[in-house]
């Protein structure tokens, strides 16, 4: 880890475009890892809901500068999780971290992380859960630095008996 100094803030609606950009970096980069999300088709969708949680408070970004007012390095998306059920505990959720790839190793997600945790217990929370793909053994060892450890694993299969050679 480096002695870059790292600022955390709310993020400003004239950024969205710019995070959109990042979150397409990320879901690029996640696909490496198995994700089915698709990057570029989803920009608009992703644009719409940065600037919602934007509004929410519920985007932060990372700059490397003194006072936050450089270009962003990273961003965390989070939010309170509702649901249908009657649960014993308020959950938080952190639904995209991201750092770009020239500030990883510079403490600019755990700056993040530990601001959206900061925010959600703000917020009521009482446990924040996240996903992470299962072999982006990266993210999971972050992840496990920070004290996060498995509560529910997803199984997937495909149901598609085509062979991978079939056009």
């Amino acid at each position: 880890m480096s002695d870059t100094a790292v600022t955390v803030a709310p993020a400003d609606t004239e950024l969205v475009d710019r995070l959109a950009d990042m979150w397409v970096a990320l879901a690029r980069d996640q696909r490496g890892y198995g994700s089915h999300l698709r990057a570029d088709p989803n920009r608009t969708h992703v644009r719409e809901l940065l600037a919602r949680y934007t509004a929410s408070e519920g985007l932060l970004i990372a700059t490397t500068d003194n006072g936050g007012t450089g270009t962003p390095v990273g961003f965390v998306m989070f939010r309170v999780r509702s649901g249908q059920y009657e649960v014993d505990t308020t959950r938080g959720l952190v639904e995209n971290l991201y750092v770009g790839q020239g500030h990883r190793n510079d403490g600019v997600g755990s700056a993040l992380l530990e601001a959206a945790e900061r925010h959600l217990r703000e917020r009521g929370v009482d446990v924040v859960s996240l996903e992470v793909m299962a072999p982006n053994e990266a993210a999971r060892r972050f992840y496990r630095r920070h004290g996060y450890e498995p509560h529910r694993v997803e199984l997937e299969k495909s149901v598609d008996d085509r062979s991978e050679t079939e056009p």
